[in-house]
């Protein structure tokens, strides 16, 4: 089963990504599997909020968590490094992958169903609260306890990808081995405090308080939103993203293999 449900995500991505009515593009999906029972679960509850879900909560007799990633094509970032506002690239791969997410939901469960299993059916925003600018279940730190990334500096999950894309995942009765999660860390920041580069990009300053400067960072989504509302809704940023060391890649571990190379 592990093998189908990343060969469909692949499939999907890359339809998606020939579609001659879809703008966007993305590189190979990352995917990560949890252990529905793992603790980290529960901690959630505790490190964002009590209503954060379990995955009980979603599905009755859950037993797997499957997050993945899907990176956006290189053009996409680039296009949204200059200026204060968002790209209009960006936006749009923003709203595409969206309904992306929700297509990739869809065949996952029909393959689940197919098999007898069961799945959940999550957009790539779920429960989201505006006030508190939090969500009941939070597809990056899902995404993290399957073993895809790790957080940076700038809240965002950096992956062997980097951290420009979106992140969907599926709560599953079938039972797929946890993919391992991998301890090292993959902000330079967090690691040896040589960047912070997403702080210095922040158009709206919200990386430079601790903690995090939630509401600043939202109104900026807003103002985003209401530039690029003939598009469809596109409250995002991404300009601590774009162009720097994690958008493409891991920089830690991209830095480790310079170092041994130069030895």
């Amino acid at each position: 089963m592990r093998d189908r449900i990343i060969e469909t995500i692949e499939m999907k991505v890359k339809e998606a990504s020939c579609h001659a009515e879809i703008a966007s593009s993305w590189k190979t999906p990352l995917v990560g599997f949890a252990d529905a029972g793992d603790p980290l679960f529960g901690e959630l509850k505790t490190a964002i909020r009590p209503s954060h879900g379990l995955p009980g909560d979603l599905l009755p007799g859950a037993r797997t968590v499957i997050a993945y990633f899907l990176p956006f094509d290189p053009s996409i970032p680039r296009s949204n490094h200059r200026g204060t506002f968002s790209s209009e690239a960006w936006a749009v791969a923003y709203i595409e992958t969206n309904r992306l997410i929700a297509g990739i939901n869809e065949r996952i469960n029909w393959l689940l169903e197919q098999e007898g299993w069961q799945g959940t059916r999550l957009p790539a925003t779920h429960n989201f609260d505006e006030e508190q600018l939090m969500s009941d279940w939070s597809h990056k730190h899902v995404a993290f306890i399957a073993g895809i990334g790790s957080f940076g500096h700038h809240h965002m999950l950096i992956t062997d990808q980097g951290c420009c894309g979106r992140l969907g995942s599926v709560v599953t009765d079938a039972v797929i081995a946890p993919t391992p999660r991998c301890e090292q860390e993959r902000c330079l920041f967090k690691f040896d405090g040589s960047c912070r580069k997403c702080e210095q990009r922040c158009p709206a300053k919200a990386l430079e308080a601790d903690p995090f400067r939630r509401h600043a960072c939202y109104d900026r989504l807003l103002e985003n939103a209401r530039l690029h509302e003939r598009h469809g809704l596109a409250d995002v940023c991404g300009k601590c993203a774009a162009i720097v060391p994690c958008s493409f890649t891991d920089p830690v571990k991209r830095a480790s293999r310079k170092n041994r190379s130069n030895r």
